[in-house]
C-alpha cells in the first residue's frame, strides 16, 4: 500500500510543481543499480525510475529494505 501528495512550490523567483510517493513495499536494495534503465525486479520495462528522472529537475531517493521507499520529484517552471 502507498500514497501519492503533491504541493505547489514558491522559492521567490522559482515556482514548481513536488510530488512525493510513499509506499510500504519490499523496499529498494540497490538503488543505484534501480536506476539503471532496464533493470527490473518485477518484470518491468524497467523505465520508471530512470525515466522518471529524466522527466524531472530533481529527484531523491530514501528507500528501506523491509519497510518500503519514498520517491520526491520536483519539477520547476521554465522561463
Amino acid at each position: 500500500s502507498g500514497g501519492m501528495h503533491w504541493r505547489s512550490l514558491n522559492q521567490g523567483v522559482r515556482v514548481g510543481l513536488e510530488l512525493t510517493f510513499e509506499d510500504n513495499g519490499p523496499g529498494i536494495a540497490n538503488i543505484e543499480k534501480a536506476m539503471e534503465p532496464g533493470y527490473s525486479t518485477g518484470g518491468g520495462l524497467g523505465m520508471g525510475l530512470p525515466g522518471s528522472k529524466r522527466l524531472m529537475d530533481e529527484m531523491t531517493i530514501e528507500s528501506t529494505v523491509g519497510k518500503g521507499t519514498t520517491v520526491i520529484v520536483r519539477k520547476w517552471l521554465k522561463k
